[in-house]
């Protein structure tokens, strides 16, 4: 299906929920006064109050979404009057009288509706593909053309432009993954808006902007800034840092869907958030009945929670509270989505286990934007436990965990998975003779160069120091052994530079398969893949070798 077929589907959906809403608002609104005029005859009782007030608070949170932001606002100001009842417990017959007429003003506000509901479409291209094309900008051809080949190295396709009219004239009629540009913004007083030009024509495909620059200064960084630019890297150019940030924007992109879930008993307005959720390219799962909260979790586990604070017989706090009692959860970010306009009353609920505040009515760009946001923090700061930050791949801890699962899952499966442990040669001698920071420059080298040949369903990590593991589910040892084969070869042709030198290195790796080794576990295979590891270090190492 088309981009503009699904545009077309989600705004009809969204049309008609806004539909059937003023529809029956009318009736809402009777519903109210009869509530409120059955108090004043027959006395008030704290059911009716809270009932009274519910409505009002859903009522206040939706008007605006379905466009009534005047519904909105005057539902607020009724409900913060229930609201000083239920605190009071107090409610006098001429205040009574007097909210029964102030209900008449809602329907005034029916006949401001606007037409049409606007939703957050996806944006974006296609994802990139099993090649990353790379379009470098850069009038220094010999430069270029050596940046090129250690970026081919990495398995980059690279094209090679002198002038931002080349490039711009390719852009007519094709676009890249990443748009690498060298940019003297001092130099050339016009080259800023040239740029802002090009980049504003392949912004619409969202493809990223990286600068490299001999310049240093704070302008530069700041025109690079305005221009949206996801990365600035000076001269002389360390290319696998490059490389690192050019596959953090790439993973970004190819990054699964974020997963929502919201509780909230307004099934009008929540199903109006799970559509513009998902008009946006999220995954949404929606809960209406609080009991079944724990094992909805479990079920969907979603990476962010929208919660409405006042719901029958639970509260959002209460609700939150119970979610932090569970330790697999307790870092899950829970946000409130709520129409309680009370500041000290939002920052009590925060401390009850939620994270953020949004307030209703919200308008769709915004909590698009607002989900978008926490998700991707929430992603990077499980990042930063579970993965080695100089290399990204899983810490140590991590990638046993993940061979003691994937073993298991290749039993159940009865498929083989292989498990891979490579060793950087004399990588001693690296540190020794070229320092520390170039030995750091190797190690994420080779974490890169895996990332980039290995398949997305494969799994890395680093065992420490220059060692590191590879799981390879769903690949017996044959293939595996051709798959670390490219690697290997691959990184002897990878070139270092240090102080005007240029030196390669190697690896040497050892494997086994689940189907060869048929009652070990996922250690077993470990100590196996490091026993074929050292065979081939003796053997005179740059080789790989099978477990026997």
């Amino acid at each position: 299906m088309s981009n503009s077929q699904q545009a077309e589907i989600f705004a009809a959906h969204l049309n008609k929920l806004r539909n059937d809403y003023l529809a029956h608002l009318p009736d809402e609104i009777d519903a109210l006064r009869a509530l409120a005029l059955q108090m004043a005859e027959h006395g008030v009782s704290p059911l009716s109050v809270d009932e009274l007030h519910h409505r009002l608070h859903k009522l206040a949170g939706s008007g605006g979404t379905f466009g009534l932001p005047e519904l909105s606002q005057q539902a607020s100001l009724l409900e913060r009057q229930v609201k000083g009842w239920l605190e009071s417990a107090e409610v006098n017959e001429s205040e009574l009288s007097g909210f029964v007429a102030s209900i008449a003003v809602l329907n005034g506000t029916i006949g401001q509706a606007e037409k049409t509901v606007n939703y957050v479409q996806q944006k974006g291209c296609d994802l990139p593909g099993d090649t990353i094309t790379v379009w470098l900008v850069d009038d220094d051809l010999l430069l270029g053309q050596e940046v090129g080949r250690q970026l081919e190295s990495f398995n980059y396709e690279v094209r090679l432009f002198s002038s931002l009219g080349e490039a711009d004239e390719a852009a007519q009629t094709s676009a890249p993954d990443i748009l690498l540009l060298d940019v003297l913004f001092e130099a050339e007083s016009n080259n800023a808006t040239e740029v802002l030009s090009l980049y504003e024509h392949l912004y619409g495909l969202l493809c990223p902007l990286i600068f490299i620059s001999s310049y240093d200064d704070f302008e530069s960084r700041v025109n690079a800034s305005k221009l949206n630019a996801k990365g600035y890297f000076l001269k002389p150019l360390n290319v696998p840092r490059l490389v690192n940030r050019i596959s953090h924007l790439i993973d970004q992109r190819r990054a699964p869907p974020a997963k929502v879930m919201i509780v909230d008993d307004d099934i009008e307005l929540t199903e109006h958030f799970r559509l513009t959720l998902m008009a946006a390219g999220m995954r949404v799962s929606v809960l209406d009945k609080p009991r079944q909260l724990m094992a909805h979790i479990a079920e969907f586990r979603p990476e962010l929670i929208l919660m409405d604070m006042h719901m029958p017989d639970f509260s959002g706090p209460e609700l939150a509270g119970v979610i932090r009692q569970y330790e697999n959860w307790a870092s899950l970010p829970i946000v409130y989505l709520s129409a309680e306009t009370d500041l000290g009353k939002q920052i009590a609920a925060m401390d009850r286990g939620a994270d953020d505040f949004l307030i209703k009515p919200i308008s769709d760009a915004q909590l698009v934007a607002a989900v978008r946001v926490r998700v991707e923090r929430s992603r990077q700061l499980e990042a930063q436990i579970s993965r080695d930050s100089l290399t990204g791949l899983l810490k140590h801890a991590s990638i046993k965990e993940a061979v003691d699962t994937e073993v298991l899952r290749a039993r159940r499966n009865e498929k083989p998975t292989t498990v891979v442990m490579l060793d950087i040669d004399h990588f001693k001698t690296v540190n020794d003779r070229y320092g520390h920071a170039t030995g750091d420059i190797v190690i994420s080298s080779i974490a890169m160069l895996l990332r980039q040949r290995l398949r997305q369903s494969d799994i890395l990590g680093r065992y420490g120091g220059e060692e590191f593991v590879v799981v390879l589910p769903d690949c017996d040892q044959l293939h595996a052994k051709q798959l670390m084969e490219e690697v290997r070869e691959g990184f002897a042709r990878l070139q270092f530079n240090h102080s005007g030198s240029t030196f390669s290195c190697t690896l040497s790796a050892g494997m086994a398969e689940t189907s060869k080794h048929g009652s070990s576990d996922g250690e077993a295979l470990l100590i196996l893949a490091d026993e074929a590891l050292y065979a081939a270090k003796r053997g005179g190492r740059n080789q790989i070798r099978e477990a026997v």
